[in-house]
C-alpha cells in the first residue's frame, strides 16, 4: 500500500470513531506532551501568519492526523523499529 492510500483509509477509518473511540485511540498512542505541543505551536504559528480563525483551530487537528499517520506508516513499515 502506497503512503498515499494508507493516509486516505486513516483518514476514512478515523472520520467514523465516535468520541469515545477517539479518545481512546488517542490516549494508547499519543502522549499528553504531544498534544500539547501541537495546540500551542499552532496557535503560536497561526498568530505569526495571520491565519484565520477557522483554520487556527482546526491546525492542531490536522498537525495531529499527521502524527498519526506517521506512526502508522512505521508499525506497517517491515523492518523499521519503534
Amino acid at each position: 500500500m502506497r503512503y498515499e492510500e494508507m493516509a486516505w483509509e486513516f483518514a476514512q477509518v478515523f472520520d467514523e470513531l465516535d468520541t469515545d473511540q477517539t479518545n481512546e485511540m488517542l490516549a494508547k498512542n499519543v502522549p499528553m506532551e504531544t498534544l500539547e505541543f501541537f495546540t500551542e505551536y499552532a496557535e503560536r504559528y497561526a498568530r505569526a501568519e495571520d491565519v484565520p480563525e477557522e483554520m487556527t483551530r482546526r491546525l492542531p487537528n490536522l498537525m495531529l492526523m499527521g502524527y498519526l499517520i506517521r506512526i502508522l506508516e512505521d508499525r506497517l513499515t517491515p523492518g523499521r523499529s519503534n
